[in-house]
Order: C-alpha cells, then sequence, then structure tokens
C-alpha cells in the first residue's frame, strides 16, 4: 500500500469559492475532494493518509510560514508520496502546489508531484525543481489528470528512475541526461537528416528553447498636462450580459467601452466577469478595477489634458501568450489612432 500525502485548496477541499480564499491551513486526516479520485484510479493500492488544506489567499498571504507548517505535518506523517492538485490552469493554486511539492523534496526527501496545465505560471517558475504532470485547463479534466499524476507518482514512490519526458507523461523539467543506446549518435543525426530531406517526421534529440522577445519600454510621456490618458485592464469589467462575449478565460476577445457608461454605472451596469478572483468588490463599486474617478479627476485638476472617452478590456487568467501579444498589437493600434499618449493598466 503506497500512502499518499494530498494538497489541495479551499475550493477542492469542499469549504467554498473565492469568498473563502482566506481559510487558514489545516490538516485532515484521509481522503477528501479530489483524493478519493486518486484512491480509487489506485486500485486499491493507494490510501490517503493525509490532506492538506489551505485557501490561496492565505497560502500567499504567509508562504513562508503556510509551507513551515506542512512541512512539519509531512515529518509526522512520513509519506510515501505526495501528490499536490492538481492545479490545471489556476495561477495561485497552481504555484502552490509546485511549492508545496519543493518543500517535500528539497527538505524531506518524500517525492511529491503534481499536474498542472502546460502554460500555467508554476511551469516557468518551478520546471527545473518539481515534477509535473500536464492537464488540461479545468478540472472538467480531473479523471485523466489523476490518472496522469498517479502513473508517474507511483514510480517516484516506488524509487524507480526518470525516464524522458514525453515518454513518461511529464512535463520536461529543462535538463537532458546521456543514456546508452544501440545506435551511435552519428547514425542517429545523419538517420535525422535523412528523414528531414525526405520530409519525412523526426524528433530533434536537442530541444531548443523558444527565444524570449524583448519588448522595449516606450518612452516617459514629458508633459502629462498635454496627455491623453486611457485605461485598459484584463480584469474583465463588462457591461452586465457581456455583450462582446468575452471569455472569462482563455480569452481570445477583447471590447472597449464608453466610460461615461461607467461613470453612470446604471444603464448599462457593469461586472466582471473575470474567472479565478471574487469580483464582488468589483462589481459593487467597478472604480476599484477600473479607476475612471481618479482619472476625471486629475482631468478636472489639469495634471492630464484628457481621459480617453473609452476603456478597453480582456480577461488574463489562462489567456495564451499567442492571443495576448495580438490582442495587445490590436488595442495598441486603436489607441494610437485615437491620439491616445498613455495608459494605465490595471488587473485584479
Amino acid at each position: 500500500m503506497v500512502r499518499v500525502a494530498h494538497y489541495i485548496n479551499q475550493f477542492f477541499a469542499g469549504i467554498g469559492g473565492e469568498d473563502k480564499a482566506d481559510h487558514p491551513f489545516e490538516v485532515r486526516e484521509g481522503a477528501v475532494g479530489p483524493g478519493r479520485a486518486v484512491e480509487m484510479a489506485g486500485g486499491g493500492d493507494v490510501e490517503i493518509v493525509q490532506t492538506l488544506v489551505c485557501g490561496d489567499n492565505a497560502f500567499h498571504a504567509d508562504t513562508e510560514g503556510t509551507l513551515a507548517a506542512i512541512e512539519a505535518a509531512l515529518a509526522e506523517s512520513k509519506p510515501d508520496l505526495l501528490i499536490a492538485g492538481p492545479g490545471f490552469n489556476a495561477g495561485r493554486y497552481g504555484l502552490a502546489c509546485a511549492a508545496v511539492c519543493a518543500v517535500a523534496t528539497e527538505k524531506l526527501g518524500i517525492p511529491a508531484l503534481t499536474g498542472v496545465y502546460v502554460d500555467a505560471p508554476a511551469v516557468d517558475v518551478y520546471r527545473s525543481r518539481v515534477v509535473m504532470v500536464p492537464t488540461g485547463d479545468s478540472a472538467a479534466g480531473m479523471k485523466d489528470a489523476v490518472e496522469g499524476m498517479l502513473r508517474v507518482g507511483l514510480r517516484l514512490a516506488a524509487g524507480e528512475p526518470l525516464g524522458p519526458a514525453e515518454e513518461d507523461g511529464r512535463i520536461p523539467m529543462g535538463f537532458r541526461k546521456a543514456v546508452v543506446t544501440e545506435t551511435p549518435v552519428a547514425a542517429r543525426v545523419v538517420d535525422m537528416l535523412m528523414a528531414k530531406l525526405r520530409g519525412e517526421p523526426f524528433t530533434s534529440e536537442v530541444a531548443l528553447p523558444e527565444p524570449a522577445e524583448a519588448v522595449p519600454p516606450a518612452p516617459p510621456v514629458a508633459d502629462l498636462s498635454g496627455a491623453v490618458v486611457a485605461v485598459v485592464t484584463d480584469g474583465g469589467l463588462v457591461p452586465v450580459g457581456n455583450p462582446d462575449g468575452i471569455e472569462s478565460s482563455s480569452a481570445t476577445k477583447w471590447a472597449r467601452y464608453p466610460i461615461d457608461d461607467l461613470v453612470r454605472n446604471d444603464d448599462p451596469s457593469f461586472m466582471s466577469i473575470h474567472a479565478g478572483y471574487d469580483s464582488q468588490w468589483v462589481d459593487a463599486d467597478p472604480d476599484r478595477l477600473v479607476p475612471i474617478d481618479a482619472l476625471l479627476d486629475l482631468e478636472a485638476e489639469g495634471v492630464i489634458k484628457e481621459a480617453h472617452p473609452y476603456y478597453y478590456v480582456t480577461t488574463g487568467t489562462g489567456t495564451t501568450v499567442t492571443h495576448a501579444e495580438r490582442m495587445g498589437e490590436e488595442i495598441a493600434k486603436q489607441l494610437i489612432s485615437d491620439g491616445v499618449h498613455a495608459v494605465l493598466v490595471t488587473s485584479t
């Protein structure tokens, strides 16, 4: 029987959503929420002996203290394996899952892994330190995620060495391991070259990183008193009914709306459709996300020449780099066309 400790957040523990994200760290005996799916996928060979629960906000408000408490709990229970999540495409939750895994392996020597979407923030931050299994971008893929995590996790618990990431079903950790093969490297290189020349598929043994494009900052505005200033947000603030159909996550669309409507906030009224944070405070007062009131005050005081009559909006959670770059270029072209000199960018 493989004894497993399991880390989950307040949502998967059944405590609540964003309104309960401040729930403090606690330890529960046995399986909770997706832990039951882990045990089921284990076919009777896996037991969740301990569930570690912490609200997403509480974890990041005191990361050091929470990780110390988790380390103490794991040191006492001495599991054969730690499973965190899966965190899917969540930002805070995914980062917490990865951080917990890092503590388990680096401080206590306990095999650990998590499951996250390949474009989740945790991948960039913890790729080289934590074993991660790719998942879908939402909990709709829970069954597949748990089964994939358990396939890798049971091998870790048994002390088996990791193989190539694509064979193991893992997210690559960014390093290569030399292995002995029957075919010498020279022959493999020639075989790949001939396949390329014939237009046949082949897989390179050297994974080249995607080059990061440096974006130079725009020059500062010399005189704000002559500047038209706009607001752009990825916080999902839209008129009630979401007339342009902006996605609540993994956005592919953006829109712009008159700030006069936002000032009145009566017809239409506004709300945030952004997934992943508690929007009740923004819904109650949209200026908390899109500070048109402060911008108009600056205009009245002569600090800026004019508040641009429209604000621009999309959602940021889960949005791919490709779509983000495209939408950014489209918004920038519109702003330049409208004679905007400076932009305030707000987020969740």
